[in-house]
């Protein structure tokens, strides 16, 4: 498979090293100071750029009929405009914000554990995640989908940084280190408390999940989430 690479930092590294081992093609890398390839070339791009690129470089590669798998936070205010661009230009588009398989599963986790827990309103839910310091939204995509499943259920408001109000779901971000993340959901309450976490190791699960989910996007045309890659839904 050709790939093309829309963003070249640690992130597009580490899928450029699992992209080869696969036995894929790196046809195409982009970032600020880098234009190396053809985008035309590409059967799939993968999108790790900071989130002012993010929005640019989708509707480009769309432009060239290239679909799209994106795992850029921070631009979501957009999201809806690109998913409708990408019907328009009957191109291929798939958004996670966290690309790790695990992860992935622990959505699905939260989300249960979430429906499970609403009735009880002794619990106060709160989530926590840390990241490397160089991570420039907080919080990060992955808290915020966690925050989401949660808030599905009704119990909360809305989620919120470091809220101390019983009607939001807080979120508490840490940005120290190189810590790759690590999220954990709490139920407190004056008896017990019950948590369920995920921590990465590594770069590597990211980049192997996006590898994975572009592998499986390439060909297709529609909006798709990592819930129909691990089929999931």
């Amino acid at each position: 498979m050709k790939i093309a690479l829309l963003g070249y930092g640690r992130m597009g590294k580490a899928i450029e090293a699992i992209a080869l081992e696969r036995g894929h093609q790196i046809v195409y890398k982009q970032d600020f100071d880098l234009q190396e390839g053809t985008l035309q070339a590409a059967q799939v791009a993968i999108n790790f750029s900071i989130p002012d690129a993010a929005v640019q470089n989708i509707k480009t590669a769309m432009d060239a009929k290239v679909p799209v798998v994106c795992g850029t936070t921070g631009w979501l205010a957009h999201y809806e405009s690109i998913t409708a661009y990408c019907h328009k230009q009957q191109s291929g588009f798939l958004y996670a914000s966290n690309f790790s398989i695990g992860v992935n599963l622990f959505f699905k986790l939260n989300k249960a554990l979430a429906q499970w827990m609403a009735p009880h309103s002794s619990y106060q839910a709160r989530l926590e995640e840390t990241h490397h310091i160089h991570k420039l939204d907080a919080p990060s995509g992955t808290a915020i989908t966690l925050a989401e499943g949660i808030l599905e259920t009704g119990r909360y408001k809305q989620w919120a940084l470091d809220s101390d109000q019983d009607s939001d779901l807080s979120i508490h971000a840490v940005r120290t280190g190189e810590v790759p993340g690590t999220h954990t959901v709490h139920y407190t309450s004056a008896v017990d408390e019950i948590q369920i976490k995920h921590e990465a190791f590594s770069r590597t699960g990211f980049a192997l999940g996006a590898v994975v989910a572009a592998e499986w996007l390439a060909g297709k045309q529609g909006v798709y989430s990592m819930e129909d890659v691990l089929n999931v839904s």
